[in-house]
């Protein structure tokens, strides 16, 4: 197999280009790309396309993400986490900032809220990444955009002198910036705060449990398109006439299929993913075809 999703766990220290040009060496082959960015802080699951699977990434962008974090409550800093500059101190705050007071306050986050992602996240300004117009001193203002906190249960509160950390268990949506939350909970508390530590352990169904460090990938380790894409999205199962129109263009019935998109066309015998498809009308629209391997 030469094509699928290969799950790496990065260490931090290093960008998620410089992940996947590991990966690039280790199975010999250019053809990768990976789905969500993880900031060199940042550790855990970067989910790899390799080959025919880059196309495959699309699909992935708007699954849920899950975290570990460590919020530390304090000062903040100028890039929201813990390689930025020290901008304020709030040590003597931090006494009336009670364990109750924190878990009220962390609860305040979850369901729908509106967020200002951080000035030095990746987000595009005039075509332009928001950490590079701040890295040149640039003014950067962001927009405020919807995300979702699905559940966020804390597993612990550690207190010292001069600051606070706290450990917690996030699941979101895509597109949810863990540091604009350590950012806003510690404006909240009125002691500043900023990130400390991530690790992502979930991507929609794959975990990092079933990831590989880069230099061990290999193509054994390749999860298959037609598995990948039965976790993700309604799948069909096709026969081998329905195959052969698929692969040679033609569109076919989609009488019994679930009338949404995208759809898994899975071939019955093989259990290859012959396209991604578009099911919502009386026939089949191809979104991304897959070739022969």
């Amino acid at each position: 197999m030469n094509s699928g999703l290969l799950l790496v766990d990065k260490p931090a220290g290093i960008s998620s280009h410089d992940a996947v040009h590991r990966v690039r060496a280790a199975l010999g082959t250019r053809k990768i790309g990976h789905s969500g960015t993880l900031d060199p802080l940042a550790t855990g699951l970067l989910v790899m396309g390799i080959n025919a699977g880059t196309r495959f990434l699309s699909f992935l962008v708007g699954l849920d993400k899950t975290y570990l974090a460590r919020v530390r409550l304090g000062y903040r800093t100028a890039t929201d986490d813990s390689e930025g500059e020290r901008l304020s101190d709030s040590p003597a705050d931090l006494q009336k900032v009670s364990d109750q007071i924190i878990l009220e306050a962390l609860g305040a986050f979850c369901g729908k809220i509106q967020q200002i992602p951080s000035t030095f996240s990746a987000v595009k300004v005039q075509g332009k990444r928001a950490y590079e117009l701040a890295r040149a001193g640039k003014k950067v203002e962001l927009k405020a955009r919807t995300v979702q906190i699905h559940s966020l249960h804390t597993k612990s509160i550690q207190r010292n002198r001069n600051y606070i950390d706290i450990d917690f268990l996030i699941e979101c949506s895509s597109g949810t910036y863990i540091r604009a939350i350590a950012r806003d909970l510690g404006d909240k508390l009125g002691v500043g705060g900023h990130l400390r530590s991530l690790r992502r352990i979930a991507v929609g169904p794959f975990r990092v449990e079933q990831a590989l460090e880069c230099a061990l990938a290999s193509k054994t380790s390749l999860i298959s398109l037609g598995d990948a894409a039965s976790k993700i999205m309604p799948a069909v199962s096709l026969d081998s006439g329905q195959v052969l129109d698929l692969r040679h263009g033609r569109a076919v019935s989609t009488e019994g299929w679930p009338r949404v998109a995208p759809v898994a066309a899975i071939d019955q015998k093989s259990l290859a993913l012959v396209a991604v498809v578009d099911a919502e009308g009386p026939s089949s629209r191809v979104l991304m075809g897959v070739p022969v391997e």
